[in-house]
């Protein structure tokens, strides 16, 4: 089955279905801005307030991650494995990394903070090669 046919079998809205279409064929990590636009490619009535409620069900359903960084807007990510990240400080790029985490590295950063470890998230903060020069 394609991936435009299972989403169509998850029983969504025809907005929502287009709005996991668009997140699902991104290969970068949309903000709601960004998905918008696209999804008005697909259905040109949706509104804004639409999307960002649809962008906010298919998280709670687990069918797209959410990626936050500080006050930065939210990205959206199809892949739902853990994962890492590397974002450029120059023009915003983020891109996924599969990063292997130490064993103990988990409860170490727990112990060390004193928080009680639900997960953990690398990100690399840097310059990507367009921004280098």
């Amino acid at each position: 089955m394609d991936q435009l046919q299972e989403i169509k079998t998850l029983g969504l809205t025809k907005q929502r279905q287009a709005v996991l279409q668009v997140i699902r064929e991104s290969e970068n990590h949309l903000t709601a801005n960004e998905v918008f636009e696209d999804a008005r490619r697909i259905l040109p009535g949706i509104s804004f307030a639409t999307v960002y409620n649809s962008l906010h069900y298919l998280k709670n359903e687990n069918l797209i991650g959410e990626v936050t960084f500080g006050n930065d807007a939210s990205r959206y990510d199809r892949n739902l494995m853990r994962h890492d990240h590397a974002m450029c400080n120059v023009c915003g790029k983020l891109v996924d990394l599969e990063l292997q985490i130490p064993d103990g590295m988990l409860n170490e950063a727990a112990e060390r903070s004193r928080f009680k470890p639900e997960s953990i998230e690398i990100t690399l903060r840097g310059l990507c090669p367009a921004c280098t020069g």
